[in-house]
């Protein structure tokens, strides 16, 4: 039987491949590779989504680097504030290969530290990473093939992402570039997204600390007002910030647990202003309430009490840089007499019923913790039913409205005035002065200082 021949373009077909074949095994191929990189980054953006650890990440992206772009290894190259470089981490197919590597990018990064140091800070402007990837190439020699890419966080550059190959047909096409930059991109998302994380753990610490403040100086401020004799008090503390500086306090001036209460003894109205506010502030305030009320018991007159608390208090207010503004009363139920002694705090304003005009209650006196010698002077004024005063801040006579104007003293006093002739109780006074300030600052706006306001007055049914 004569066997039949093959043609020749069967045989070929069977022996070689056809361009159509050759063709479609290549674009198989390339879509194996672009799926096994659409893993590697799906995986890469679920560690990013997934990993609370930032060193967890970070162990991955030269791994990831190499891995995307075919290249034998990867290095990972931190900034620090002070241009200083470590090598974070490092990642190779073959671990003589990494010992080497390793090795090297240590010797490039102490040779780069101790230069900086002896540099000037106009020489430390120039680019950090260009002179790095310098002395990368000149360390490793032509045989390596290196591409690096910066780290940006928050428009700086943190850092350099680093693949290398010792394949000398090995090419950086842009396709390369871009996955290593898109790998880069992901590290810097990961950094900023801690720092955020590590930011708002640090917030939610002081917004814990600043709520525990707040709470210990409202404790410390009085709850209510006490009951004294023939008068009747209103009070009132509005902070700009959860810790403030300002301070007031009735204090009775021979206190002990069983005649605290007794209406008929002496008492101690007193009104203070650290100046600042929040957290410093508070503790100051805090400071000068244990100080005076311990000076109180020592039943010397106003002006000594003053004398006294700004001897105490002045090493530590000259430390801070602080000083306190308080005006310090006492009023005898029996006498009617209400004896004070300012130093350089806003004067209360009494109304007199009698005449319907006011004054203010003022004398000399510095600023506590200013000169540690301060003499204060003392001033007595007697009341009579009717007669009303508020003590006040200066957060009320420099609340400022859209326009840049303050609300002043000369405000203040119309609106007290009115406030006296129309109004009925303590309460209602001082509603209508916050009432009257909130309306000059405007209904959406709030006051940037400390507002407080205290409101005596004297009862018509005096007994």
């Amino acid at each position: 039987m004569t066997a039949v021949p093959i043609p020749s373009w069967q045989y070929q077909e069977n022996t070689e491949p056809t361009p159509i074949i050759a063709l479609k095994e290549l674009v198989a191929n390339l879509q194996r590779e672009q799926n096994k990189i659409q893993n590697l980054l799906s995986s890469l953006g679920f560690a990013l989504r997934s990993f609370n650890n930032l060193n967890q990440f970070l162990e991955l992206t030269p791994l990831m680097a190499a891995r995307v772009t075919d290249a034998d290894g990867g290095a990972l190259i931190m900034f620090d504030s002070k241009k200083n470089i470590h090598l974070e981490q490092l990642h190779c197919h073959d671990s003589q290969t990494c010992k080497e590597l390793r090795k090297a990018l240590e010797k490039i990064a102490e040779k780069i530290n101790l230069e900086q140091q002896k540099k000037t800070p106009e020489e430390n402007q120039k680019c950090l990473s260009d002179y790095l990837d310098e002395q990368i190439k000149d360390y490793l020699g032509t045989e390596v093939q290196v591409f690096g890419t910066q780290v940006w966080v928050k428009n700086v550059e943190r850092g350099r992402l680093y693949v290398i190959s010792r394949n000398q047909e090995y090419i950086f096409t842009p396709t390369r570039r871009k996955l290593v930059q898109l790998v880069a991109d992901q590290t810097a998302v990961a950094i900023a997204n801690h720092e955020l994380t590590v930011e708002l753990g640090q917030k939610e610490r002081t917004d814990r600390e600043l709520e525990i403040a707040s709470e210990i100086q409202l404790r410390l401020l009085p709850r209510k007002c006490p009951r004294i004799k023939g008068v009747e008090l209103a009070a009132k503390c509005k902070t700009a910030s959860r810790v403030g500086g300002d301070y007031y306090d009735f204090i009775p001036t021979n206190y002990d647990q069983s005649n605290s209460h007794r209406k008929s003894v002496p008492w101690s109205i007193v009104i203070g202003d650290v100046m600042g506010k929040g957290v410093p502030a508070g503790l100051i305030m805090t400071m000068t309430r244990g100080f005076l009320r311990a000076e109180v018991l020592n039943r010397h007159s106003p002006g000594r009490i003053l004398q006294h608390l700004n001897r105490v208090m002045y090493a530590d207010l000259e430390n801070s840089h602080r000083f306190v503004t308080l005006f310090y009363s006492e009023y005898d139920p029996e006498t009617q007499i209400l004896s004070y002694s300012n130093a350089a705090h806003n004067p209360p304003l009494l109304w007199q019923a009698k005449t319907k005009k006011i004054e203010r209650l003022d004398t000399l006196g510095m600023l506590v913790g200013l000169e540690m010698d301060s003499d204060y002077e003392d001033g007595k004024v007697k009341l009579n039913p009717g007669d009303t005063i508020i003590y006040y801040t200066d957060g009320f006579t420099d609340a400022m409205n859209p326009n840049g104007e303050i609300f002043d003293e000369e405000n203040l006093t119309a609106a007290f005035k009115w406030a006296c002739e129309n109004c009925r109780g303590t309460q209602a006074i001082l509603n209508h002065l916050f009432g009257e300030v909130q309306l000059f600052i405007g209904s959406g706006n709030n006051n940037s200082d400390d507002m407080t306001i205290i409101v005596m007055q004297i009862q018509e049914n005096y007994s």
